[in-house]
């Protein structure tokens, strides 16, 4: 057999199945489409899964595919052995119900040995234990050696998942040699050694399980194959693992200059390489396909990736960033069977550079705080559930990533703990941010019969009433006056919620009867709920009726939306192509536009931005709104949705070629009737996404009138003539309150120092020291710091004051170098104080803070402080 390249070896099984009447479909997306039991795609038959269950036609009865796949479920043996890989590629034929055992088998058989020319002595097949079918087509039709054959059980051959479609699996195996066995006289197919290596599994699913035992025949078997890429790259290449496969390699290559080591040389060094390559080339293609670092969900599994990339780059003493350089490697390697990953490129990097970036600003200090819990833990081996969430909260350790660096140094961590913090967090995050609607929809009732939407080229127009529903979701005959409702019509001008447009309102009509439209909602079957209010008389099944939108504000929210496409494709000329839409939403007060970008705008940044808007305005651009097949709306340049499902057909909206986007949106027919754009906001909505709010039309001209109003309102109040005097008149108010800042100040702080003399006339023994406590309420936290600086002067002295200004509390605590060489420890203090009193904190030896909310208990805690003290004496 001649060796063959990663690269290589993908077209050749491609290509070889064309040949065998296979559509080639290109891979699908990590993100998982209409699959909500997936975080992220993990084998070549999950994006199949739905022509398999029939819920989809695919394009052919025989595919074949090569699919990106990431698994993370053993994430922490990845580096410290060279089998295991978060991310590969697998190939892959299937037959929905077309062909099965014979073609299945023959084409494997002739794929390895004639095209790839791999011996057949160094094949070995094993089927399931009860196939003779197999059996026989194995040996009959396609001429293997019976004794290479080995029968296996449930366990290694039979697929099966709960119920449902199952049945017998075939597996090819190659063997490696001696050199690779674990040297057992009952060595062979099956053993956990390295020798006999799975390349290639054969899935025949015939039977309907109904998980009790009983299997029935499927009227259609259908076929299922996998073969891992980087498996078959091994064996080609004559390499002992998936890191020494090509392309693979040339990545380690990259790493390994950046930190000038080799790989082989030394065995630690070697784990921190194959960690970093394995999760470079997962992050990449994550980022590639849409996914933002965050802390929940397939966000979370890429920012656990990247930092814990980052901190084995640290380990071969790497102390910059670096990983977006590696990253330019792994495109190049990739870039023939995936172009978009070029396309994207400035976008990866972007995402990457600055997660990174971001990590390193915290993990040299958390380091520092973990490796100095870990030396303060004595005899215990639990590292405190509390400390590895303040490590996460404060420096952005994830839990996966504190459990495996104290792991190393022998201990646990008290994960109940830790996730109870989580959970209390979350919970504070969903209360602060509960939205109660005034309006409950059931966007789940099912009516027969398709809508024919006419809204795109009309805003009104006659139709028929399908079905009427009360507001418990209820079908009844007809809504009566002053009944809320929802209605179902067999054709609607009504658009409905969807893209991030809002639903469409207005009025349903027959004859003096009328139904005011509030929303307009699509249920999962397709159906337009209109829901409302029985205005006047009453609304039957049946009636003919006339649908009326609300013209003027479906005008509103159209020049919003055009505003959006015109908004991206300025910000893309300002910040970069890495820009993306990462969610939006218009009404018809704002549009709403959220997008990939990893720091605030500039000033200047936004009035380029809105300046280039309102250039396309007033440039009187026209709209055209087309439909069109998918592939020739991509080579228009039309710009999608990350992770957004289109089918063969899509709606294109083209602003003369200035901006081209795929949307189901409405439109106006050309940008003049924007009328003006103005940014009203920039702000944050998660890591590596921004937000702009943005009004057009006559809401840009009442926030001029706002404006106004509140420019002469600050004008009477500051007593200026005009608003033209607001910066003179500012500035001297501006000044005279610093300076009576300044004076208050000053009179604090002489207040501190009296009550600080006093204070320590009180002063107590501990530990060898003296030490004072105190509390000040309505003291500004700065003036009772300065206190605690003050103490550190002397060098036998030890403080812990606390600042009150209404219901929060700031605890401060302060060490002598004297008191530090005898043992106190300021941060530990304030760790045993706060936790005592409803907070958290910490700090240095000599100089720690936190903050409580437990005011009340205080004083009571405050007098426990020479006893701490004592217990940290050497």
């Amino acid at each position: 057999m001649k060796w063959t390249g990663l690269n290589e070896l993908r077209e050749k099984y491609l290509s070889f199945f064309e040949s065998k009447s296979h559509t080639r479909l290109p891979s699908f997306p990590l993100v998982p489409i209409d699959d909500k039991s997936l975080l992220l795609i993990n084998s070549g038959m999950a994006p199949m899964k739905k022509f398999f269950l029939g819920t989809e036609t695919p394009p052919n009865k025989r595919v074949t595919t090569c699919q990106k796949c990431i698994r993370t479920p053993d994430i922490d043996n990845i580096g410290h052995t060279a089998r295991h890989g978060t991310y590969f590629e697998m190939l892959g034929n299937f037959s929905f119900g077309d062909y099965f055992k014979k073609e299945a088998t023959a084409w494997a058989w002739e794929f390895l040995t004639k095209v790839l020319e791999i011996p057949e002595e160094k094949l070995w097949v094993s089927i399931y234990v009860d196939d003779d079918e197999a059996f026989e087509i194995w040996t009959r039709q396609n001429g293997v050696n019976p004794d290479r054959i080995v029968r296996l059980g449930k366990e290694d051959n039979f697929w099966e998942h709960g119920t449902g479609p199952c049945g017998p699996c075939s597996e090819i195996h190659f063997d490696r040699g001696p050199e690779y066995g674990c040297g057992n006289d009952t060595c062979g197919v099956g053993c956990d050694c390295d020798r006999y290596m799975e390349i290639w599994n054969l899935v025949f699913t015939q039977f309907d399980s109904d998980g009790e035992g009983h299997y029935e025949p499927l009227a259609f078997p259908n076929i299922d194959t996998g073969m891992g890429l980087e498996r078959l790259a091994c064996v080609m290449q004559g390499v002992g693992n998936l890191f020494e496969v090509d392309t693979v390699q040339n990545i380690m290559k990259h790493i390994s200059s950046i930190a000038g080591v080799s790989y082989g040389e030394d065995k630690i060094k070697d784990i921190s390489l194959r960690v970093i390559t394995d999760h470079i080339r997962s992050t990449t293609f994550m980022v590639g396909d849409g996914v933002v670092p965050s802390n929940e969900g397939r966000g979370y599994v890429l920012r656990r990736l990247l930092r814990r990339a980052a901190r084995h780059g640290r380990l071969l003493g790497i102390e910059r960033p670096f990983l977006y350089e590696v990253c330019e490697t792994v495109i190049r390697e990739n870039a023939y069977a995936y172009p978009e990953l070029e396309e994207k490129k400035d976008y990866i990097i972007k995402v990457l550079t600055v997660e990174e970036e971001r990590f390193s600003k915290t993990i040299d200090q958390g380091m520092e705080i973990l490796n100095g819990i870990m030396a303060n833990m004595g005899e215990n081996k639990v590292f405190s559930g509390e400390d590895a969430f303040r490590l996460y909260d404060t420096f952005g350790f994830p839990i996966d990533l504190t459990k495996e660096i104290v792991a190393e140094e022998g201990f646990t961590i008290d994960e109940e703990e830790f996730y109870r913090l989580m959970g209390e967090q979350k919970k504070r995050a969903r209360d602060a941010r509960k939205d109660v609607s005034g309006w409950d929809t059931n966007e789940e009732l099912l009516v027969e019969g398709k809508v024919d939407f006419i809204g795109y080229e009309y805003m009104e127009g006659e139709a028929s009433v399908l079905a009427v529903f009360d507001e418990d979701g209820q079908s009844v005959e007809a809504a009566t006056e002053g009944m809320k409702a929802t209605v179902v019509l067999d054709r609607t001008p009504f658009y409905a919620e969807s893209g991030g447009q809002v639903g469409d309102s207005g009025e349903i009509r027959v004859g003096e009867a009328v139904f005011s439209v509030k929303d307009c909602k699509k249920s999962p079957t397709g159906q337009f709920l209109h829901l409302g209010v029985m205005k006047s008389g009453e609304l039957a099944v049946g009636s003919a009726v006339e649908a009326i939108v609300d013209k003027e504000r479906r005008a509103a929210i159209m020049r919003n939306h055009t505003a959006c496409h015109l908004l991206q494709a300025a910000l893309r000329q300002v910040l970069g192509t890495h820009v993306q839409q990462a969610g939006s939403m218009v009404d018809e007060h704002r549009c709403r536009f959220d997008f990939t970008h990893f720091s605030a705008m500039t000033a200047e940044e936004i009035a380029e931005t809105e300046r280039k808007v309102n250039e396309l305005v007033l440039g009187a651009y026209d709209v055209a709104v087309s439909e069109m097949n998918i592939n020739d709306a991509k080579k228009l340049g039309a710009m999608a949705l990350f992770g957004e499902k289109y089918g063969e057909t899509v709606r294109v909206c083209n602003v003369s070629g200035k901006s081209v986007e795929l949307c189901g949106g409405t439109h106006i027919s050309n940008t003049a009737r924007i009328g003006l754009f103005k940014i009203v906001s920039e702000s944050s909505v998660a890591a590596g996404v921004r937000r702009i709010e943005a009004a057009t039309g006559a809401n840009v001209l009442d926030i001029i009138h706002q404006n106004e109003q509140l420019l002469n309102t600050v004008c009477e109040n500051l007593r200026a003539g005009s608003p033209s005097e607001l910066a003179q008149k500012s500035a001297a108010v501006t000044a005279e309150l610093k300076e009576k800042e300044k004076e208050i100040e000053t009179l604090q702080h002489k207040i501190a120092d009296m009550r600080l003399e006093s204070l320590m006339d009180g002063a107590c023994e501990a530990c060898g020291c003296k030490i004072i406590t105190a509390c000040f309420k309505g003291t500004e936290p700065s003036t009772v710091k300065a206190m605690c600086d003050q103490i550190r002067e002397n060098a036998d002295m030890a403080a812990v004051f606390v600042s009150v200004m209404g219901e929060k509390a700031t605890v401060f605590a302060a060490c002598g170098d004297g008191a530090v060489k005898k043992g106190a420890h300021a941060g530990n203090i304030i760790r045993q104080i706060t936790a005592k009193l409803g907070g958290k904190g910490g700090g240095r030896p000599e100089q720690a803070q936190g903050g409580v909310t437990a005011i009340d208990k205080i004083d009571e805690v405050l007098a426990e402080v020479p006893a701490i003290m004592e217990s940290m004496k050497k």
